[in-house]
């Protein structure tokens, strides 16, 4: 039975002023009265239902004249006139999800993934999840573009996406067919020309603050013939793969408006995973589980503890409800060990550690969850009482070296860091940039060293900066060569300190940073060994530090990434040697994948507003 929920008196009164209004605006009179409840989107908020998937016969315009006592919905009929009310109606009914638009009419999409499916790695003809596997290798064991022949390689097709001017997402491929996010829409591509076979049409959300106002999505998930993907405001919404229908779509954050969603699903058994954004903000992170067949939740873990948890020392009074460590970006998964490995954001207020003593859990960790149940098995923290944005969402990769299970992460706090898996014991770190003064090294117990450099009001100097060593986009590991790649910053910034008082709507940074004057940015792709931690190679990448785009790895012998002079390029996977490039003229803040058709190699990339697939003559 739908709930309605009551809206304030002052909402009331704010009703009667619009009667004035000469122009009638839905969306406004919707905003001012109605969204506190149901949400800017109108799809759910803290306390009222989602109404865009209203039964298109039921009399919305009724129930706002007279309302619905008995579910605590007020009357509006004296204080908005027939117009307003009309007005109101037909903007609710505007946001409904759109049919999706089919300009391909070839064929539906058939798709029937199954869990085995998911399980296959290295990935090959398909690339079935963000990171191709559950490793997090993003490696592809296809091999028709090597060292030998990979100068030929050519653009096949270009989808431009007119709804976004920076994609972040990496595609995934399901036999013939390609799934792409820009924003809130999805769109289903034949993968080797790259039409368009469905649309999936989702306002942004109005309102969002930080990294979610940016409307960014990296991508979706796949589950027998269902599509999974995350919104803006945290919604995880539930498509049908034939012609991108919507099934089910559930809100996952509540109490909290500084929630946004940036990530991608993870699918695992019959389980859609998913985190949440805004630990610059003043949120409570979490992972979080739902059926994938019905949208109803099934564990959630929340990274702040409450009060009297293990870790809640950190967190006096109330702060554990705006302490940060979200999960902005997916995990990886052993499905032997059954045990998912997900990264957790910086504390908030990110400069500020006075309010937050302690190490701050489970801030800056990588976790190890049960996925059945949701429960901590253990937890491995980088960098504790973290005072410089140092977000440990970096890809946890998961490597087997003869019968030892690894995990490796290169972190954003400028360490390489390898660790034993199945127990998250501390194995090796090692630093993998020049410029790092916040920590000496990394002791025996897998603890930093620090320097004792924090923020202040007139300003520190801290290496690596706020962007980090490295930060969300994609390393890779090839296991043909046992290295380790990953795309590396050299900078540092000024960071100050200003105590702030946390507020819904607003930042929680407790102020920021500034570029060195003079100083220097300097970005490289680096190779390590995964088992030792020690540096192979290094390859210099000019450019003017723009970019943040992953890497991938191929049997072909092969590392593709995007450079910092807006191209895509390859170079051999065991020296570093540049061997083709190609000029997209946009920014690449997206990492590449790899799939086949009839035999034929394709590797993808999304830069700016366009997704480029290149493939051999």
């Amino acid at each position: 039975m739908m709930q309605w929920c009551a809206v304030l008196v002052v909402a009331a009164l704010a009703a009667m002023s619009l009667r004035a209004q000469t122009a009638v605006d839905g969306g406004a009179i919707f905003k001012e009265l109605c969204a506190s409840c149901h949400g800017l989107d109108a799809r759910g908020g803290e306390h009222g239902p989602n109404i865009t998937q209203l039964d298109a016969q039921q009399d919305l315009a009724a129930v706002v004249k007279v309302g619905i006592a008995a579910r605590g919905m007020p009357a509006f009929g004296n204080s908005l006139n027939g117009a307003q009310i009309r007005a109101v109606v037909q903007y609710v009914r505007s946001l409904a999800p759109a049919a999706p638009a089919k300009t391909f009419h070839a064929a539906d999409v058939v798709l029937n993934v199954k869990p085995a499916d998911l399980l296959v790695a290295p990935v090959g003809a398909n690339w079935v999840s963000y990171n191709g596997d559950y490793t997090g290798r993003r490696y592809s064991s296809l091999d028709r573009i090597t060292t030998g022949n990979v100068g030929q390689l050519r653009p096949q097709w270009v989808f431009h996406a007119a709804n976004s001017n920076l994609l972040e997402c990496t595609p995934v491929v399901v036999d013939g067919t390609l799934f792409v996010t820009t924003a809130n829409d999805v769109f289903a591509l034949d993968a080797k020309t790259g039409k368009q076979r469905w649309h999936y049409q989702r306002p942004v959300t109005e309102g969002l603050i930080d990294d979610a106002s940016a409307h960014h999505n990296r991508g979706v998930a796949v589950l027998g013939d269902r599509i999974y993907v995350e919104t803006d405001n945290a919604h995880l919404v539930s498509l049908n793969a034939r012609d991108g229908t919507q099934i089910w779509d559930v809100a996952y954050t509540t109490g909290n408006k500084n929630y946004g969603a940036t990530s991608v699903p993870l699918v695992v058994k019959d389980m859609v995973i998913v985190g949440t954004s805004g630990g610059d903000d003043g949120v409570r992170g979490f992972v979080a589980a739902f059926d994938a067949a019905t949208g109803s939740e099934r564990w959630r873990f929340w990274t702040i503890p409450g009060p009297k948890e293990f870790g809640s020392e950190s967190w006096p009074g109330d702060l554990y409800l705006r302490g940060g460590a979200t999960t902005w970006m997916p995990g990886t998964y052993d499905a032997e060990l059954n045990t998912i490995y997900w990264g957790t954001s910086n504390p908030a207020p990110d400069f500020d550690g006075a309010p937050r003593p302690g190490d701050d859990l489970y801030t800056d960790c990588v976790l190890a969850l049960d996925p059945d149940s949701g429960k901590l098995k253990w937890h491995f923290q980088f960098t504790p009482h973290d005072l410089y944005d140092y977000d440990a969402v970096e890809t946890p990769v998961l490597v087997d070296r003869g019968r030892r299970r690894l995990l490796v992460e290169a972190n954003r706090n400028g360490f390489l860091y390898v660790l034993d898996r199945t127990n998250g014991q501390f194995v090796k770190a090692a630093p993998f940039v020049k410029k790092l003064n916040w920590a000496s090294a990394i002791d025996e117990a897998g603890r930093p060293v620090r320097s004792g450099l924090q923020p202040s009001k007139e300003g520190t100097v801290v290496c690596p900066d706020m962007t980090g060593a490295t930060n969300w986009f994609s390393p890779t590991y090839n296991p043909d060569t046992g290295l380790f790649y990953f795309i590396a910053f050299e900078s540092c910034q000024t960071y100050f300190l200003e105590p702030q008082t946390f507020k819904e709507g607003r930042e929680y940074y407790a102020t920021g940073v500034k570029q060195v004057p003079g100083g220097t940015h300097e970005k490289k792709l680096l190779a390590y060994d995964a088992a030792t931690g020690t540096p192979r190679w290094s390859y210099a990448l000019p450019g003017d530090g723009e970019s943040w785009a992953g890497a991938m790895s191929t049997a072909g012998g092969l590392v593709f990434f995007g450079n910092d002079a807006e191209e895509f390029e390859a170079v051999d996977a065991k020296s570093g040697q540049s061997l083709w490039r190609f000029n997209m003229g946009q920014s690449v803040h997206a990492s590449p994948m790899s799939y086949a058709m009839d035999g034929k190699q394709y590797v993808a990339i999304a830069a700016g507003s366009d997704l480029f697939s290149f493939g051999l003559p």
